[in-house]
């Protein structure tokens, strides 16, 4: 796993000065919440690049079953990538999501982009998405600490359906 930087700890980023908000959560509230998502946002935009390679690359018995179910999670993670980014600008925060940024701070392992095998992309996949949702998990707890329910509602929706995801891949493993 590549050690990388947490968004929280980057000065510029974490004294950021926040944007008006129709939330009624305070400045601080609104600040450390803004914080959690943006690392969400990193894993779940490399998440879904990571998705899109095995999408593309996938070889084998399994192909005609995966590879559509692939699409299907790089386009439902793609609308909760926008969901996340659009929370944390909506409670006055700014979204960080370019590639350079991403590769800075996702905590996600990288990708192996010569796989090619559809039962190791299953593989990598399932590990991958269980890191995503441990980091969904975590984020949870940051928004249930400062009583934004907003938030914990749109992770919970998140982690429910992406537990959905890792447990199709891990069932495909099993013999």
């Amino acid at each position: 796993m590549r050690a990388r930087a947490s968004l929280s700890s980057n000065t510029h980023e974490r004294n950021e000065r926040m944007y008006r908000s129709p939330s009624p959560l305070s400045e601080q509230t609104r600040s450390a919440v803004s914080a959690t998502l943006n690392e969400r946002l990193a894993d779940g935009l490399d998440l879904h690049s990571q998705i899109k390679v095995a999408h593309w690359n996938i070889k084998g018995p399994q192909f005609a079953a995966l590879h559509p179910l692939f699409e299907t999670f790089a386009v439902s993670l793609a609308a909760h990538n926008d969901s996340v980014a659009e929370r944390a600008v909506t409670l006055g925060g700014k979204a960080y999501g370019t590639a350079r940024h991403v590769a800075k701070t996702s905590r996600l392992p990288d990708y192996p982009q010569d796989t090619s095998k559809d039962l190791e992309h299953v593989r990598l996949l399932a590990d991958r998405i269980e890191s995503y949702l441990t980091g969904a998990r975590d984020s949870r707890k940051v928004a249930e600490q400062h009583q934004d329910t907003d938030t914990v509602d749109l992770l919970t929706g998140i982690i429910t359906e992406f537990e959905k995801h890792a447990w199709f891949l891990r069932a495909s493993l099993e013999s």
